[in-house]
């Protein structure tokens, strides 16, 4: 099996514990405890919790600086909901549709008048997303 499918036993003079991987925490725990106690590399000890070198000194200095907290898993993706929500983006096409000619910034200006909290550089990302930006035709040169 592979190193990463069995759980981790850590042994010490009186006995042993074993680590399930699913246990973010313990393992953390275990490797940094393991790190000071053994004489094993850092290298080879970062492998055999399925972590990088590199990733063990940053767990090493988030625990010193943050303590226990830092040891879990923090949330992952975005902190704040999405601006543009499905409301937001309807307005703009329907602003687009309604004057093709109009602005990102003005459509941006209507709104937030309107109460939306919505940056003009959203408004040209929607309109880009939604293929709504002004076709400009190019003129051949007559030579």
């Amino acid at each position: 099996m592979d190193n990463q499918q069995l759980p981790i036993i850590v042994k010490g003079r009186n006995g042993s514990l074993t680590i399930q991987l699913n246990d973010v925490f313990a393992k953390k725990m275990a490797m940094l405890l393991e790190g000071i106690n053994s004489k094993i590399t850092v290298e080879e000890l970062a492998k055999k919790y399925g972590y990088t070198r590199e990733h063990y000194y940053h767990i090493k200095r988030q625990f010193k600086k943050h303590g226990s907290e830092a040891l879990y898993n923090k949330k992952r993706g975005p902190r704040n909901n999405s601006v543009r929500t499905d409301v937001v983006n309807n307005q703009i096409i329907r602003f687009r549709f309604l004057d093709p000619d109009m602005s990102p910034a003005v459509i941006g200006q209507k709104l937030r008048q309107m109460g939306y909290d919505v940056s003009d550089r959203s408004v040209s990302r929607t309109i880009q997303e939604y293929g709504l930006q002004k076709k400009t035709l190019q003129v051949k040169s007559s030579r």
